[in-house]
């Protein structure tokens, strides 16, 4: 194997275009049999290898700066920078995060996930390069999906006039995660078109000198135009046509689907067909539908990442016009839905609680400020043991504290679809629905409850001593929190459903003095700002004591869940042991 050579990106150097045509095809197997096995972004990471091997060969990282933006084209990347057995040994699989991470390599210059960020930060590290009186190149790699994105226009603004080496690798292979979306991309197409040499160039437009390669997946070509552009001392845009999913010809037809797949997605056979099963994202499409045929005013919209919330292309093309894709736009997605509840419209924006950090302004200002009467789902919203860059832990501080705002949790199916067409037909609100991010419940019983009655708790399970709150997901665990307390210290707690997670039941709060001495706030989210703070706070420097439990204010890395429910006494056993601490009883039996 010609892989074998490759410690190093310096390694390269010694390779010609046959050995690196070979060592492409090795790094492309390797990726096809690790994310088969893991799960991973598939479809970026195939159509990039190429343009890796010829930037690593040309350029001498970590001298020169290569920025990644979203990282999800980092796998080949990591192949070449002294990583190579997470790829090779089944046995480290695991062993380096599917991100660019500082801590795992000097080649790695940000700890980056989310998108249209790697013109920003490579102006950002060329203009400190400049003040510093240093060299090198700084090259952002960019791709075409990631345009959309707000803050990918204001780097290439200032990147356009910045008077310095700043080279901009713009990867543009007609997608997004889904379908491209917007007027940008008929630009992008005509350049491809023509092979870059229309006179319409929106590069060019904003000051950019500017190369095509059209054979993106030839290293010989790509090798011909790093080098042109190398130690240039203007800005510079080398747009390369890639194909998405490029040598696996199931990814390469089917592009969206293949963008992040499952663990074994490559080993199931196609005479075999999935077996449906009920889930909230099902629940929420056949409620769209089911509403978008009778009210032609309702509108799903989606930023950029559709199969999150079941957004299928079945579910986009029978609402048509009352579906729109924003592209990867946090930001115009919340404004945009906003002001459409504004002039009449209902908009259900879908959103996942890891990107929600990227549009706290317009859900502030556009949204809030506004009280327009939007519904905003919140999918992923919980703890979890995915990558530092991916947590969905923030949501709860970062929205329930924006006045106007109504957040709901909901603990089963029949308590969602009661808030959704609540939030639907009212126009008194700025809606978000926390969807639950847990195993699908379904009661059975249908949900009656006046949601315009706002901040009314239901107490589930009447009780005395103990009072559990228990919010959205964590229901369950307040059940099972409950019934082990009753068992382990004779305590018969009371087991609260809030319902509301912006608000407070005073009255219901107050008269739990009466017969309670402590309660208990669980919440699948980070403690600081969050739901339990607010409750803690209401008691004040009363006699009644408070126990909050969910997440500390960190970021974690892919720490296993269950080793974070221990770390957060989020379990039933640690919850009963805090309690009987605090209550000064004898320890757990």
């Amino acid at each position: 194997m010609v892989l074998e050579k490759i410690n190093n990106p310096s390694d390269l150097k010694n390779l010609n275009i046959e050995e690196m045509n070979t060592l492409s095809d090795e790094m492309r197997d390797l990726i096809i049999k690790k994310v088969n096995s893991t799960g991973g972004h598939l479809g970026p990471n195939l159509g990039i290898i190429e343009a890796t091997v010829a930037l690593h060969y040309v350029f001498n990282s970590p001298f020169d700066k290569i920025i990644y933006d979203v990282s999800h084209q980092c796998y080949p990347h990591k192949i070449l920078t002294g990583r190579k057995e997470g790829f090779t040994d089944s046995d480290k699989y695991h062993k380096y995060t599917g991100y660019t991470a500082p801590e795992e390599s000097v080649h790695d210059i940000f700890k980056v996930g989310h998108t249209s960020t790697s013109v920003s930060l490579a102006v950002g590290a060329a203009k400190a390069r400049d003040l510093k009186g240093e060299t090198g190149n700084v090259i952002a790699l960019i791709g075409d999906g990631s345009l959309s994105g707000g803050e990918a226009y204001e780097g290439f603004n200032n990147a356009a006039v910045l008077g310095s080496n700043i080279i901009i690798v713009v990867n543009d292979n007609d997608m997004s995660i889904a379908e491209n979306q917007g007027g940008l991309y008929q630009n992008l197409k005509l350049l491809r078109d023509t092979q870059g040499k229309a006179e319409s160039n929106f590069f060019k437009t904003l000051g950019f000198d500017y190369y095509y390669v059209g054979e993106g997946n030839n290293v010989e070509k790509l090798i011909e135009t790093f080098k042109k552009v190398k130690d240039l001392n203007h800005p510079v845009v080398v747009h390369i046509h890639t194909v998405k999913g490029h040598g696996l010809a199931a990814a390469e037809q089917d592009k969206e689907s293949f963008h992040w797949i499952l663990p074994h997605t490559l080993d199931k056979k196609e005479d075999v067909k999935p077996v449906f099963t009920e889930s909230y994202e099902s629940v929420t499409t056949d409620y769209i539908l089911k509403k978008a045929e009778k009210d032609s005013s309702i509108i799903a919209i989606s930023p950029a990442t559709p199969g999150a919330y079941g957004f299928t292309r079945e579910f986009r093309n029978k609402l048509g016009k009352q579906y729109t894709d924003v592209g990867i736009a946090e930001e115009h997605a919340t404004a945009y839905a906003s002001a459409m509840a504004k002039c009449g419209a209902k908009p259900i924006l879908a959103i996942l609680s890891s990107f929600v950090q990227r549009t706290y302004d317009q859900l502030s200002q556009d949204l809030c400020l506004n009280n327009s009467p939007a519904s905003i789902l919140i999918y992923w919203g919980a703890l979890s043991s995915g990558d530092a860059t991916h947590l969905g832990s923030f949501d709860i501080p970062l929205m329930s504290n924006i006045p106007n705002l109504v957040y709901l949790a909901p603990t089963c199916k029949e308590e969602y679809l009661a808030m959704l067409d609540w939030s639907v037909e009212q126009n008194d609100y700025p809606v978000a629905i926390r969807v639950p991010f847990a195993q699908f419940v379904s009661t059975g019983v249908e949900d009656n409850t006046d949601y315009s009655q706002l901040n009314k708790y239901k107490v589930e399970e009447e009780g005395s001593e103990v009072a559990i709150i228990a919010l959205g997901s964590f229901f369950k665990l307040g059940k099972e929190v409950r019934e082990y307390m009753k068992d382990k210290l004779g305590i018969n707690a009371t087991l609260i459903n809030p319902k509301f997670i912006t608000g407070i039941d005073e009255k219901l709060l107050e008269s739990l003095k009466d017969s309670h001495k402590l309660v208990i706030t669980l919440e699948d989210g980070m403690l600081d700002g969050g739901f339990g703070e607010k409750i803690a706070r209401f008691y004040g420097n009363s006699d009644m004591k408070v126990l909050n439990f969910g997440g500390l204010k960190e970021f974690t890395d892919r720490v296993p869940l269950d080793e974070l429910y221990q770390r957060y006494h989020l379990t039933k056993e640690l919850i009963t042991q805090d309690t009987a601490e605090c209550l000064s009883l004898a320890s757990v039996k």
